[in-house]
C-alpha cells in the first residue's frame, strides 16, 4: 500500500511541476548602461521594449537622459590623465586583452547578433573581424607615434620637433546598422590614442554593445576610459556635441538633420570632428586606418636650442 501511495505522490508532485512549470513567466533581462567602470540604471528610469523582426521581446534596454550623459562626461574628462599618461605599449595591451576576451565570448555575441536580425554566418563574421580590429589597433599603439610625428627643418640654430597627443574627451556616436563592428571601428582609434570617450551604442541594435561593456569591465581598462549609453539619437546628440567639456566628436552618419547641428555645436568651443560615412562598409580597409588614430590627435610643437 505504502508504494501505491508513493508512486500516487511522485505523479501529483511531477504534475504540479509541469504546471508551474507552464505558467511561469521568464526573466526579461534590463540592459544597464555603463559609466565610470558600473553599471547603473539610467536616472530617467525609463527604458524600451527591443524586438525582433517576428515582434518578440528580447529584452529590456535603458533610454538614457541628458544627465546619464553628464554623469559618463565627468567619469571620462576624469579618467583622461591617467589615460594619456599611460605607455603605448600598455595601451595595445588592454585592446588585446579586449580581443582575447571577446573571442573567448564569440559565441554569446553571435547569437545576440542573430537575435537582431543577422544570419549565423552574418554574425560569426562581424565578431571576428570585431576581434580583428582590436588587435589591429592594438598593434597600432606604439607605433602611429613614429609614423605622423617629425623633426622639422628650421632656419636658426635649434630642434623642431612636432609630437602628437590626444585631443581628450570624445562624444562618439556609433552607427546604427552595426551593432558591434562600426562600434569597435570607432573606439579602438580614439582610446589607443589616449583619448577618452562617451559612446552612444545603436538604438536597434544595442546588445552587441551593451554585452562589449562586460568585456571592458573586466579587460584592465581604467574605469571612465569608455562610457557607453543606450537611447535615441533625437535626445542625445544636441547634448553630446554641445557640452563644453567635450574636446572632440567622433560620428557615424550623414543625416542632415543631425550633421547640420553637430558641426554648429562644436564650433562653440571649437571641437575636433571625425565623420565616418553611414553608407560604409565596416568589414572594408577604409573603415580601420592610422589616419583614424590621427583624426583624433593634436599636434605639439616644441623647440630646443642645439647643442644644450
Amino acid at each position: 500500500m505504502s508504494d501505491k501511495i508513493k508512486k500516487f505522490e511522485d505523479k501529483a508532485r511531477e504534475k504540479s511541476e509541469a504546471e508551474l512549470s507552464q505558467k511561469r513567466l521568464g526573466v526579461m533581462k534590463t540592459y544597464k548602461l555603463y559609466v565610470d567602470g558600473k553599471f547603473p540604471r539610467t536616472e530617467s528610469g525609463r527604458y524600451y521594449e527591443l524586438k525582433n523582426s517576428e515582434g518578440a521581446i528580447l529584452a529590456n534596454v535603458c533610454l538614457s537622459s541628458r544627465k546619464d550623459f553628464r554623469d559618463a562626461q565627468t567619469a571620462a574628462r576624469a579618467a583622461t590623465t591617467k589615460w594619456a599618461k599611460a605607455s603605448p605599449y600598455n595601451r595595445g595591451q588592454i585592446l588585446y586583452r579586449m580581443a582575447e576576451m571577446l573571442e573567448g565570448r564569440s559565441a554569446q555575441f553571435v547569437e545576440e547578433l542573430t537575435s537582431e536580425g543577422l544570419t549565423a554566418s552574418e554574425a560569426r563574421s562581424e565578431v571576428e573581424q570585431s576581434i580583428d580590429r582590436l588587435i589591429y589597433y592594438a598593434g597600432w599603439s606604439d607605433k602611429y607615434q613614429q609614423v605622423f610625428s617629425a623633426v622639422n627643418p628650421v632656419a636658426s640654430s635649434h630642434f623642431n620637433f612636432s609630437m602628437l597627443e590626444p585631443t581628450g574627451v570624445v562624444s562618439l556616436i556609433a552607427p546604427e546598422e552595426t551593432g558591434l563592428l562600426g562600434l569597435i571601428s570607432m573606439i579602438a582609434p580614439a582610446i589607443v590614442g589616449g583619448n577618452t570617450v562617451v559612446v552612444l551604442a545603436s538604438y536597434s541594435k544595442p546588445l552587441g554593445a551593451i554585452t562589449f561593456s562586460e568585456v571592458l569591465a573586466t579587460s584592465d581598462l581604467p574605469a571612465g576610459v569608455v562610457n557607453i549609453l543606450t537611447g535615441t539619437r533625437a535626445e542625445l546628440i544636441s547634448h553630446m556635441t554641445s557640452h563644453m567639456d567635450v574636446n572632440a566628436i567622433s560620428y557615424a552618419g550623414s543625416e542632415e538633420k543631425e550633421l547640420k547641428p553637430l558641426q554648429e555645436n562644436a564650433a562653440l568651443n571649437v571641437k575636433r570632428v571625425s565623420l565616418w560615412k553611414n553608407e560604409m562598409d565596416w568589414s572594408s580597409e577604409e573603415s580601420q586606418s592610422p589616419y583614424r588614430i590621427l583624426e583624433l590627435q593634436e599636434t605639439k610643437t616644441t623647440w630646443h636650442p642645439v647643442g644644450i
